[in-house]
C-alpha cells in the first residue's frame, strides 16, 4: 500500500494504525507536497518524516517538488479561506500524484495521511480519493482514525515522540492569511540576504531537529522544551550621508521609534559615537572587528557573511549596555562627519522556541 504523507505528526500515528489493521500490507511512505512553502520547511517536515519513518521501519519515497505546476494549479484562488476551493484543487493534486504513482509501482492500495487532518473533509477526500482510483485502477484506502477520541492519541503520541508539530498547513497563501489573522508577523517568509540563521527561523529549527537525529544515533538522551522570548527580524534599511548611499551593518534588536530618522553625530563615549536623534549608535568596522575577533575588510563584506546571531547579540554586553537595550547600532567603515539620515523598519515580537536540553546518562 502507498500512502502519501503531508507530516509525521498525521503519518507517526497513522502509519502505525495501518500497520495494526493491514498487518499483511507493505507500507511504502510518499512524501509528495509541492504545497509546502518555502522550501526550508518542506525540508524540516521531510527531515522528520524520515525519523518518523525510520522507527517504525517504514521505506520513504520522495517526490518530486514541483512547486511550479502547483502554483499554477492553484493560480486565481490565492484568496481562498482554508477547507475554500484551492485546498480542494491542492490535495487533488496530491491524490492525483500518488494514485498514479501507485499504479507504476504496481500497488494494489493506496491511501493518504491527510485523512487525519482534523481541517479536512473526510467525506471530500474519500470522493476524489475513489475517483483518482479507479482512474488510475487502484483501491482508495480511507480509514477514520479521528474517531473514538483518535485525533487526542494522535496529539498525545506526537508530544511523547517529540514530533516536529508546524503551525501552518504549509501552503504559502494559507500562511499569510494566518498571520495577518493574528495579527502576526510572518517570519517564515523572512531569509537574510546575509544567509545568517534567525532565531526560531525555519533554517535555525532544522539545525535544532539535525542535531536531535544526530544525537538518537549516538544514544545520547535529551528533551526538546520550548522558551518565550523577544524575537527580532530586519525588514529593510538605508544610511545615507549627504543623501549617498552608505554601507551599514546593522546589529540585532536594532530599533526605532518609527522608521525613519536623521542627525549629525553629537559625541563620542569609548567606542561609540553618539547621534543626536532616537538613540542611534554608530561604531568603526575597525572597532567591531576587534571586539568580535574577526576581520572583515570592508563593511559589504560583513553584511553578506556575518558571524552567528548570538555572537552579535552578545556584542551589546561587549559594549556594556544595558541588558534591554533595543536602540540601533550601526557599523560603519567610518563615522560619518555630515547629516545622516537613517531608514530602518525593524520589529520586536514575542516568540515561542524549542530548546533541545541534552540530559545525562
Amino acid at each position: 500500500m502507498l500512502v502519501h504523507i503531508c507530516c509525521a505528526v498525521d503519518s507517526h500515528y497513522f502509519l502505525q494504525k495501518l500497520q495494526k489493521d493491514y498487518p499483511e500490507e507493505k507500507l511504502v511512505g510518499f512524501f509528495y507536497d509541492p504545497n509546502i512553502h518555502p522550501y526550508s520547511e518542506y525540508c524540516l517536515r521531510l527531515l522528520d518524516v524520515k525519523r518518523s519513518c525510520k522507527i517504525l521501519g517504514i521505506e520513504l519515497i520522495e517526490g518530486e517538488y514541483d512547486t511550479q505546476n502547483w502554483l499554477d494549479a492553484v493560480r486565481g484562488l490565492e484568496k481562498e479561506p482554508e477547507k475554500g476551493a484551492r485546498c480542494a484543487v491542492c490535495f487533488d493534486r496530491r491524490f492525483e500524484v500518488c494514485a498514479q504513482k501507485a499504479a507504476e509501482l504496481g500497488e494494489k492500495y493506496f491511501t493518504s495521511t491527510l485523512l487525519t487532518s482534523p481541517k479536512k473533509s473526510l467525506k471530500q477526500l474519500k470522493s476524489v480519493g475513489d475517483a483518482l482510483g479507479e482512474r488510475f485502477g487502484v483501491i482508495f484506502v480511507a480509514p477514520d482514525y479521528r474517531k473514538a477520541s483518535g485525533t487526542q492519541e494522535q496529539n498525545i503520541m506526537a508530544k511523547e515522540d517529540q514530533l516536529y508539530r508546524q503551525d501552518y498547513c504549509g501552503c504559502l497563501f494559507g500562511l499569510t492569511m494566518q498571520r495577518d489573522q493574528q495579527q502576526k508577523l510572518a517570519d517564515e517568509l523572512f531569509v537574510p540576504l546575509s544567509g545568517q540563521i534567525q532565531p526560531e527561523s525555519i533554517e535555525a529549527r532544522i539545525a535544532l531537529y539535525e542535531k536531535r537525529w544526530d544525537m538518537e544515533g549516538q544514544g545520547a538522551p535529551y528533551k526538546i522544551t520550548k522558551q518565550r522570548f523577544l524575537n527580532w527580524r530586519l525588514k529593510f534599511a538605508q544610511l545615507k550621508v549627504r543623501k549617498a548611499i552608505v554601507a551599514a551593518h546593522i546589529l540585532p534588536y536594532s530599533t526605532l521609534r518609527g522608521n525613519y530618522t536623521r542627525g549629525k553625530i553629537e559625541y563620542t563615549l569609548g567606542i561609540l559615537h553618539y547621534m543626536s536623534r532616537d538613540e542611534v549608535k554608530f561604531m568603526e568596522l575597525s572597532e567591531y572587528n576587534c571586539l568580535m575577533q574577526t576581520d572583515y575588510a570592508t563593511v559589504t563584506q560583513l553584511i553578506f557573511d556575518p558571524p552567528a546571531f548570538e555572537k552579535e547579540v552578545a556584542l551589546r554586553a561587549l559594549l556594556q549596555l544595558d541588558p534591554y537595550d533595543l536602540s540601533t547600532l550601526v557599523v560603519v567603515e567610518h563615522i560619518p562627519q555630515n547629516k545622516i539620515e537613517l531608514l530602518l523598519d525593524a520589529q520586536t515580537y514575542e516568540d515561542v522556541k524549542e530548546v533541545l536540553i541534552p540530559l545525562k546518562n
